[in-house]
């Protein structure tokens, strides 16, 4: 079998769960197929299992379009030049809206089934027109016009799945439900500080830790009003790069300073960190929190149960699949404004609800320690690339037989009426 991935992350321009979903994935099924990667940058590695080609943004064309639509156009120019060379493969599956115009163009030019990956859905995240304008428009349809006509479709959990079916024209026997996976063996406890030293995190002090990107769907912004009411004796640290825009970036950096001048012990490292770094931040922190307004599936939480630390998390997507309310951590209870609208109702309201889930772990040390002896057992029995992989390999069989069996089938006789 020969699979050919579409994505627009994959390393080393790796920004986000999907790009790290991509990594891994690629690496598993590459052991048991022949693998081509076509993704977004500069890059090419074409004589080895995964074989390797980027594709740069060409910005030419949009030379004097100073609108935020140009980003989504350059996208659908890149899938374009995915196909500008004939694809030959068993499977195409695509990552993410900004690669589901190649895979459709694929399946339609060339014939190839197509399997799409649904890591976030572009109906619950409004937020995006701000950073894309009227692309946002162009990403939804898209979406949906991939999302409809793939031969198969895979959700990150059974919230996903639900979502898909309640929003999109799909035969609910093309859904399967394959969870994101996990590396435990490099997300672990570690003792080494070294990185924590290095962006100014005392390991001695408890800290509670926020890691991410600055975006809406994340909840940073409900994280930073949290900690307000977070025990005062403990440090927060946020770990947030990548603004989604800089309206977003002009925002939280007021309400931090808003916090530093209400609460001490608290820290900003500015950038996404290293996955070494990562760890150790990780592993030393008291509680993770994930505030999401709007997750899927929730990655960042299994990285934080697989270093044994325990996760306070929004009950949003499928982070209920993730993270067990009262064994691997605390879930705190979240309802959206409306259908269309994913802030919470009462925003107030659920962040002191976030800030309180946060202080039960804290008032008891040893109830945290079996949270994350308990989550770490978790993420070994359920959350492998291996089993991932497997389960992925299996759906494109699945749409591989079934092509097969379209194919020979025979024609229909048709007599033309007298």
């Amino acid at each position: 079998m020969k699979i050919v991935y579409m994505t627009r992350e994959y390393p080393p321009h790796v920004y986000g769960g999907a790009g790290v979903h991509v990594e891994h994935l690629v690496r598993q099924t590459a052991r048991m197929a022949e693998v081509e990667v076509k993704c977004f940058g500069d890059q090419h590695a074409p004589c080895s299992n995964p074989s390797v080609k980027g594709y740069p943004f060409r910005e030419g064309l949009f030379q004097g379009n100073p609108l935020k639509v140009k980003q989504a156009f350059m996208a659908l120019q890149t899938c374009l030049h995915f196909n500008a060379t004939p694809i030959e493969a068993d499977v195409v599956h695509t990552h993410t809206w900004y690669a589901a115009w190649g895979g459709l163009l694929a399946k339609l030019g060339y014939g190839i089934p197509l399997v799409v990956t649904v890591h976030s859905l572009e109906p619950l995240r409004p937020w995006k027109r701000e950073q894309l304008g009227r692309g946002y428009d162009v990403s939804s349809w898209v979406e949906r016009a991939a999302l409809e006509a793939a031969d198969a479709v895979i959700a990150v959990s059974e919230n996903d799945r639900r979502e898909i079916l309640a929003r999109f024209s799909v035969d609910p026997e093309r859904v399967t439900v394959v969870p994101n996976g996990i590396d435990h063996d490099f997300f672990r406890p570690v003792a080494a500080t070294d990185w924590l030293t290095r962006y100014g995190v005392d390991p001695k002090r408890r800290y509670v830790l926020f890691l991410g990107r600055v975006s809406r769907q994340k909840g940073i912004h409900h994280f930073v009003r949290a900690a307000r009411w977070i025990d005062p004796n403990v440090h927060i640290v946020l770990c947030a790069g990548s603004p989604d825009t800089v309206e977003m970036e002009t925002e939280i950096q007021s309400a931090w300073t808003n916090l530093q001048r209400a609460r001490p012990h608290t820290l900003w490292i500015r950038e996404m960190v290293p996955r070494e770094a990562a760890v150790q931040l990780y592993s030393h922190a008291a509680v993770f929190c994930c505030p999401s307004i709007y997750e899927p599936f929730g990655i960042i939480n299994l990285e934080a149960m697989a270093c044994e630390t325990p996760v306070v998390a929004s009950a949003v997507g499928g982070i209920p699949d993730v993270v067990m309310d009262g064994e691997t951590g605390i879930l705190v209870p979240f309802t959206r404004r409306s259908a269309d609208d994913p802030e919470p109702a009462d925003p107030e309201r659920f962040a002191r609800e976030l800030a309180e889930a946060v202080n039960t772990i804290l008032r008891n040390p040893e109830r945290a320690k079996a949270m994350g002896r308990k989550g770490r057992e978790r993420v070994i029995a359920e959350f492998g690339w291996d089993r991932v992989a497997e389960r992925v390999m299996a759906v494109y069989q699945r749409v591989c037989d079934s092509a097969e069996a379209t194919d020979a089938s025979p024609a229909q006789d048709h007599q033309e009426p007298q």
